[in-house]
């Protein structure tokens, strides 16, 4: 069964997933696989992408999604994780989480018994890189031989680029404010990742070393959910990174600009940037149903 916290937890399964996604999408898959069955919605964050595309992607598979707040759960009352994940595994086939710490996704698929799937943590976001790498494709025709650079915070987004983006065989470098690296253990294993797939990781601070030979600039807000009482020394620090024309011109000609949404415009990137004819965000944003349903096919048929 497994549960996917971490893009990890398909290492050897993400190209069969997008595969998936891409035939889901053509409409080439049978008709309502998930039939009969129901997955659990839990949000401990606001969402509008991973509330919607779950909800309806579950449905278009032929299952139902429950939505559960967390003031809908005993669990935002003090219950323990370990007993709402067994109890949920008696009612449901399925858990989808949108949670506020990764420990607290991992306890829940420690002691649940149907697949848990990450729908954000502080750590990592695997189903936006999904729909990422399946966007990339899209636009660019394979990722083999394609450089994607993140540029700005090293967060969870970056952090799950960083994994998929070498078991996919594409280059990637993150460009960053000194502070703002991303996760050293995920930094290690995407390395050891690149080093299996003949591929390279670069993390700068020198943004014209970060943007060399790059077919995707991904950006993500400089302020996310929970790091609000930093706000203030975030856009003194990440100002330098936002993505604007002259960032863009860096790149390769032809090269795409993706965030996963929300977006501030005038902050992480300006205005002419997400809305000009670069900018895929849209599709990308579309696409992370496209990705999921694969993903709830995976763990949930049968």
């Amino acid at each position: 069964m497994g549960s996917l916290l971490s893009i990890s937890d398909i290492k050897d399964d993400v190209k069969y997933i997008l595969d998936l996604a891409v035939k889901i999408k053509a409409g080439e898959m049978e008709e309502k696989p998930l039939e009969g069955k129901t997955l659990a919605m839990i949000f401990q964050k606001s969402s509008t992408r991973t509330r919607v595309s779950f909800d309806v992607g579950m449905y278009q598979l032929g299952g139902r999604a429950i939505f559960l707040s967390s003031n809908d759960l005993q669990m935002g009352r003090g219950e323990p994780i370990s007993d709402t994940a067994k109890v949920l595994s008696r009612f449901v086939d399925g858990i989808m989480i949108r949670a506020i710490k990764h420990s607290d996704v991992e306890e829940l698929a420690k002691y649940s018994d149907v697949p848990v799937i990450s729908g954000l943590t502080d750590l990592e976001h695997p189903c936006q890189a999904l729909a990422d790498m399946l966007t990339v494709k899209e636009h660019l025709g394979d990722w083999k031989g394609h450089k994607i650079c993140f540029v700005g915070d090293g967060n969870n987004v970056c952090n799950s680029l960083l994994l998929i983006a070498p078991l996919l065989g594409m280059d990637m470098s993150v460009a960053c404010p000194k502070g703002y690296e991303p996760n050293e253990d995920i930094l290690m294993t995407a390395r050891e990742y690149a080093d299996e797939n003949g591929t390279e990781i670069i993390v700068s601070d020198d943004i014209g070393v970060a943007l060399q030979d790059v077919d995707v600039v991904y950006t993500d807000v400089w302020v996310s959910m929970g790091d609000e009482a930093e706000e203030a020394q975030r856009k003194i620090d990440l100002s330098p990174f936002q993505v604007n024309s002259d960032l863009m011109s860096i790149a390769n000609d032809g090269a795409i600009f993706m965030h996963c949404l929300p977006a501030i415009r005038g902050q992480e990137v300006s205005a002419d940037v997400i809305d000009s004819e670069k900018s895929v965000v849209y599709d990308e944003a579309e696409n992370r149903m496209h990705a999921q349903k694969a993903v709830l096919y995976y763990y949930m048929k049968d």
